[in-house]
């Protein structure tokens, strides 16, 4: 039976008419719009253009999260790559930066991974990478999604199946990569870390590396749980890794989200540590090591202003881009960056990869730690002091009111009047979600009393205008 017979419901026309691929992937409702059907015309249409854009002959890699939702869609998509002829290699659960460092150092033309990163389990998604490792390019994305809403597949008359391999030992080649990125010889003994692995894609992988490298680890959260993963915990929700920080008086903690592409850290009195400070501390590593051109870091428009002044008070320099990794990535590629991240905790560094890796970035953090004989809470002391900033979400239902909220002529008059009253002592950034169905608000200065009174006026007009 070939692909159109295995995907009789989908239905073309009944795609929402806002676009498929958000800033990573396509994300949803497990069974919504990632359903059984449409995933195999995803794969069969994704095979043809990743095997088209790479002029060669290869198999396609493809990763899981621990969502319950996870397995129906590895196999659904699988359904299609084979039926265009790939053959697909199943790692099964893994972090995403082992696809995509998988896909970057093999004979791969591509991988995908299905998860929703951060969201809650009914979520799920669809991310795809290129032969090179790195986000799948806009022109391939458009491309996959034009076959999709007017493209019919049809049955070969001799077809040529693909086939699908079971290789989960590879993700022991990703785990040797993250030894090796390390300096050498580097040794975590003697250092006790708590790790929240959010029931997800890094349960297996995360302490086990931390453990070779000498550290006593405390894992939290730590089976793969698709009715729990990320639910009051991970990088999202940081409340329990504190309190396993203190309770266990560890030097250190680290939360990933559920596919491990994100990290944030929490220093041994509890603070919250975000991407801000590991960009500062990162980047001031590779600036005393001339490993940072330029001393340049990029960021996104989320990076606090505090960070940025302290990080050219030390004479560097930084970029933004708009939110999302793969705007941090296209900068990084543009400008010859070799570090940046955003805010969240999706930190990349292209010493070492071309994708955001939080298990990679927790290990050289705790490797800086260990190499300046100073604790992460002394580091953070004497880096830079974050200026107030109030970030919150306004959940918007309707697809295309949210992809046009720009239009609201309440909600643009509101922002207006904001900064006109903040001036320079603050900033304002209202954008839409690409992987939720949210509005976010968010508001920055130097008076934490201006910075809530002009989120919660801002979030009361969205809520009238685009939420009611």
């Amino acid at each position: 039976m070939g692909v159109s017979n295995l995907a009789t419901s989908f239905n073309p026309k009944k795609l929402p008419k806002t676009p498929l691929f958000g800033t990573d992937g396509i994300r949803g409702k497990a069974g919504d719009i990632l359903n059984a059907s449409f995933t195999v015309q995803l794969g069969y249409w994704a095979g043809k253009v990743l095997e088209e854009a790479a002029n060669n002959s290869g198999p396609i890699i493809i990763g899981q999260d621990s969502r319950n939702s996870s397995d129906m869609l590895s196999s659904a998509i699988a359904a299609g790559l084979t039926s265009a002829g790939l053959e697909v290699w199943n790692l099964g659960l893994c972090p995403t930066p082992c696809v995509a460092s998988l896909a970057g150092d093999s004979e791969a033309i591509g991988g995908i991974m299905i998860s929703a990163s951060h969201n809650p389990p009914p979520d799920n998604g669809i991310k795809f990478f290129g032969n090179k490792g790195t986000k799948l390019a806009d022109p391939l994305s458009q491309k996959i999604e034009y076959h999709l809403r007017n493209s019919q597949v049809q049955d070969a008359i001799n077809p040529i199946w693909g086939k699908r391999y079971h290789r989960p030992e590879l993700v022991g080649e990703y785990v040797k990569m993250l030894g090796a990125s390390l300096p050498q010889n580097i040794s975590f003994k003697g250092m006790r870390i708590v790790l929240d692995l959010a029931w997800g894609a890094s349960v297996k992988v995360a302490p086990a590396i931390f453990k070779q490298l000498g550290a006593e680890v405390i894992s939290l959260n730590q089976s793969a749980n698709g009715d729990r993963i990320n639910v009051n915990c991970g990088s999202t929700n940081l409340e329990s890794l504190q309190q396993g920080v203190k309770e266990y008086k560890a030097d250190l903690g680290f939360a990933f989200d559920g596919d491990a592409d994100r990290v944030m850290a929490i220093d041994s009195k509890g603070r919250v540590i975000d991407g801000d400070y590991i960009l500062y501390l990162w980047g001031d590593r590779l600036k005393q090591e001339e490993q940072l051109p330029d001393d340049l870091i990029v960021a996104t428009v989320m990076a606090n202003l505090g960070f940025e002044r302290a990080w050219e008070a030390k004479g560097g320099k930084m970029q933004r881009t708009k939110v999302g990794d793969r705007h941090v990535q296209a900068a990084m590629w543009s400008t010859g960056a070799m570090l940046g991240g955003e805010q969240s905790g999706h930190i990349l560094c292209h010493h070492h990869g071309v994708s955001g890796d939080g298990i990679q970035t927790a290990l050289h953090l705790t490797a800086l730690v260990c190499q300046s004989g100073s604790s992460l809470t002394e580091l953070v002391d004497n880096s830079f002091r974050t200026y107030p900033q109030i970030l919150k979400n306004v959940r918007v239902e309707d697809r295309e009111r949210r992809s046009k909220w720009q239009e609201c002529e309440a909600v643009q008059n509101a922002i207006t009047q904001a900064e006109a009253a903040m001036g320079d002592r603050g900033r304002i950034l209202v954008r839409a979600s690409g992987t939720e169905p949210l509005i976010r608000v968010m508001v920055e200065a130097e008076d934490r009393e201006l910075t809530s009174y002009w989120t919660e006026k801002l979030v009361r007009v969205v809520e009238t205008n685009l939420a009611a």
